[in-house]
């Protein structure tokens, strides 16, 4: 019941219409590990960090089970760092600065210690470094999950096209679904998207819930609706965090699962846009976790007479 993380750990500076966090953790594999850790434990993390990352992060990160050894520390680097802006919309928004620091020469490393691990979710990287991290692996996981985003798309297509061959499950949103497919129906295109590799297709949209797509099936999912969004960075990777928590947990990989890992997926998520990175995620308990799934099953439970 293990789970490696492959992802960035990082520093994030964000500004909303709401408010401004100045500089805080980031990174995709620590939501991931942030939002997973309440479903399986270990989790057996993989990333690369800078001098200046907090010794007091790590120590958090370890009291709820996430083993460091794939986390390698360069002495004489920084962190990866993004500044970003996000319009009133909260759903667009500009990168003011990346600076990829120790990102820039990371190559992902599976410890021995990791190779039993029975699932495997590669955050958001070059395609590259997702493939290495496959290859590694001595013994195939149970299931594999990625997630990619449109830079991948425009800069390295040949790469990501090789590595999706080698997934179970892909995460990605509308916009990115679109593109990658050439087809505006997100139906259509879950059908080329399937057709290149991966069985399960997961398209996020946001305030607007989640898709799942397996072959013909098709799940829909909806998001919370909540009174205020205070800072989405993280949704979309607490949401990863939550799906493969839940499978992990359960070691079970149907279909008919992977509806209800995409809810604990979209209640995890919205959490963690609730406040700024990964605060929120750090507060919840299991009874937050099990009053927000409910609310989930009351917004789409519902009684019909058909009338003859």
């Amino acid at each position: 019941m293990s789970l490696i993380v492959v992802g960035t750990m990082a520093f994030d500076d964000i500004e909303t219409p709401f408010g401004k966090s100045d500089k805080i953790i980031g990174g995709s594999a620590t939501y991931v590990a942030y939002a997973a850790s309440n479903f399986v434990q270990p989790i057996y993390q993989v990333s690369i960090v800078g001098n200046d990352f907090p010794q007091a992060e790590m120590d958090s990160l370890k009291k709820r089970g996430v083993a460091l050894e794939g986390v390698e520390v360069v002495p004489d680097k920084k962190s990866f760092f993004w500044s970003g802006r996000y319009h009133m919309d909260m759903n667009t928004r500009d990168s003011l600065v990346t600076d990829l620091n120790v990102l820039a020469d990371f190559n992902p490393i599976i410890p021995e210690s990791y190779q039993n691990a029975e699932f495997l979710m590669l955050g958001n990287l070059m395609p590259k470094l997702q493939k290495s991290v496959i290859q590694q692996m001595k013994k195939r996981p149970k299931l594999i999950v990625l997630d990619t985003m449109n830079f991948w798309m425009d800069t390295a297509m040949d790469d990501l096209k090789e590595v999706l061959g080698m997934v179970d499950v892909l995460l990605i949103n509308d916009s990115e679904a679109r593109q990658l497919s050439n087809e505006f129906s997100l139906v259509k295109a879950a059908a080329k998207i399937q057709a290149m590799g991966p069985r399960y297709l997961i398209i996020k949209k946001g305030e607007h819930g989640a898709l799942l797509f397996h072959e013909n099936s098709v799940f829909v999912a909806p998001a919370l609706p909540l009174e205020e969004v205070f800072d989405p960075t993280g949704a979309g990777d607490t949401f990863a965090g939550g799906f493969i928590g839940h499978i992990a947990k359960t070691k079970d990989v149907s279909f008919e699962n992977m509806k209800t890992a995409i809810i604990v997926g979209s209640a995890m998520a919205s959490f963690c846009v609730e406040k700024f990175g990964t605060q929120r995620l750090t507060e919840i308990s299991k009874e937050d976790i099990d009053a927000r799934l409910d609310a989930f099953v009351q917004l789409v439970n519902f009684d019909i007479d058909l009338v003859g």
